[in-house]
């Protein structure tokens, strides 16, 4: 027996972590802190932004303060080209985990630390950086602890993704209670705290994981490394320049995100079917992979809206009135890491029970961005409200309804981007699939523009329109696409 045919059948002989490898509480924990940070900061970076100074906040346009969210949520999504490409040609994925957490811990802490808009855009640009190599590359890690033909894969990307939502559930209850209380640097001092907690766990449980997890596919050639130096100093240059002569601004920073988000998939797509490294059985799985990607991004379009649009919603429309106390706009962000953690397990218990009788791939995405579109109707009822007339419950079940839609697609497209993931592209394609919710969530910054609260009516239908009839399109197509797929579904 070979040394990687002895480690996969170690690895299904370990299920001492809810019937998986106990490596997986390793990525787990850092992944919990991570999104912790996260989405503590994310809660209340958007009120920040658009709050008045005598509010503590920036006093930015809340159009302009949107499309800096969407536009700095895609980029971090966006930045998993760069982690996925340094794990893949240079380091390995574990090691481009580990210093991506480094460069997290820093952008939190110029967050806490340095005033006004030098803060947030240091510290939004280490974030940025630093979650795009940690996302691609855990989601890489947790692919390593698994054959490909090994059932429990999906149940433990769900049980992955459990860890992810309750560190999404935690971040902004905590960081809500000190930016209410204490002020917002005290709030984006928390996520610092939470994140080097998850640096710590990280570091000594690392050792433990995979000897594939630590695997270069694809070394860069040491010959190239100059190239390499001048190129990555170009583009650091080049992006300054622009900064310096007003041609990237704040008002536009959504709209560039956009447009390098599509050239970087198109590129990034060209550039894996146009490989030698790959044969004609990987390029058919990575042309399957095209239709997921665009339902995909219909789907982050609107489900990224609950740090934009619904931030706003939150803020000026929902009743949040509990016993005579208002609660802190960024509380609404926990609701729907509260579902996860409760439905998380329920879809890992249906996909292990239903084995290969489960949906396929195609089916769980076509079925995602219909219920997706579904819950953006369900704010009709609501729609020409004046202030404070949503009902807290109503949200509640919104967001329910976001959550069955997240669960059928955010899991799963991680699993599936490593299961038809070439060799010699292994992580770079999970990048792939982060560039699908790069460029939803850069779309869903520049949709703030279009939301008018005194005319709601066409904003959510339209959109949810959309959103379902990309869902019926891929329905249509499963066939076509389980072919390409080859047996990866």
């Amino acid at each position: 027996m070979s040394a990687a045919e002895q480690t996969d059948e170690n690895s299904r002989e370990d299920t001492r972590f809810f019937g998986q490898p106990w490596a997986l509480v390793h990525i787990f924990g850092v992944e919990m802190w991570e999104r912790f940070s996260f989405y503590g900061m994310q809660g209340i970076l958007l009120i920040y932004l658009y709050y008045s100074a005598t509010q503590g906040g920036l006093g930015i346009p809340e159009a302009v303060a949107g499309g800096i969210v969407g536009a700095y949520g895609g980029s971090v999504y966006l930045s998993t080209i760069l982690g996925a490409w340094v794990a893949d040609r240079l380091l390995g994925s574990e090691r481009v985990l580990f210093l991506s957490a480094i460069v997290i811990v820093a952008g939190h802490i110029a967050l806490a630390a340095l005033p006004g808009v030098l803060g947030v855009g240091v510290g939004l640009v280490l974030v940025a950086l630093g979650s795009g190599g940690l996302k691609a590359n855990a989601t890489s890690v947790v692919g390593s602890l698994y054959s490909a033909e090994d059932p429990r894969r999906d149940a433990g990307f769900s049980l992955f993704y459990l860890g992810i939502n309750l560190g999404a559930f935690m971040g902004p209850i905590l960081t809500g209670i000190l930016q209410s209380s204490l002020g917002f640097h005290f709030g984006f001092g928390l996520a610092a705290i939470g994140m080097t907690l998850g640096l710590v766990q990280y570091s000594f449980g690392r050792r433990k994981l995979p000897d594939a997890a630590r695997h270069v596919p694809n070394p860069l050639p040491a010959s190239r490394y100059p190239l390499m130096w001048i190129i990555g100093g170009a583009g650091i240059l080049l992006v300054v320049v622009l900064v310096l002569v007003g041609a990237i601004r704040p008002d536009n920073l959504a709209t560039i995100v956009i447009f390098g988000t599509i050239i970087a998939a198109v590129a990034y797509f060209a550039v894996i079917l146009g490989s030698r490294r790959i044969d004609g059985t990987e390029r058919s799985r990575v042309w399957a992979f095209l239709p997921l990607f665009v339902t995909s991004v219909a789907f982050w379009s609107l489900y990224q809206q609950q740090f934009t649009v619904l931030t706003v919603y939150s803020d000026k429309r929902l009743d949040r009135s509990l016993f005579g106390w208002e609660m802190p706009v960024s509380w609404v962000q926990s609701i729907n890491p509260v579902f996860i953690i409760i439905l998380s397990g329920v879809f890992a218990v249906i996909w292990t029970r239903l084995g290969s009788r489960q949906p396929s791939t195609p089916v769980k995405f076509a079925l995602g961005a219909i219920v997706m579109g579904a819950a953006f109707l369900l704010f009709l009822p609501f729609a020409g409200g004046g202030e404070n007339s949503t009902p807290l419950l109503a949200i509640v079940g919104i967001l329910f309804v976001f959550t069955v839609a997240e669960l059928l697609i955010s899991p799963v497209g991680l699993s599936v981007a490593t299961k038809l993931a070439p060799a010699a592209f292994h992580t770079q394609m999970v990048a792939l699939f982060f560039l699908s919710i790069a460029l939803g969530t850069a779309i869903s910054g520049w949709l703030v523009q279009f939301y008018d609260p005194s005319d709601e009516v066409p904003y959510f239908s339209i959109l949810g329109g959309i959103a379902i009839v990309v869902g019926l399109g891929l329905l249509l197509a499963v066939k076509p696409v389980l072919r390409l797929m080859k047996g990866g579904s």
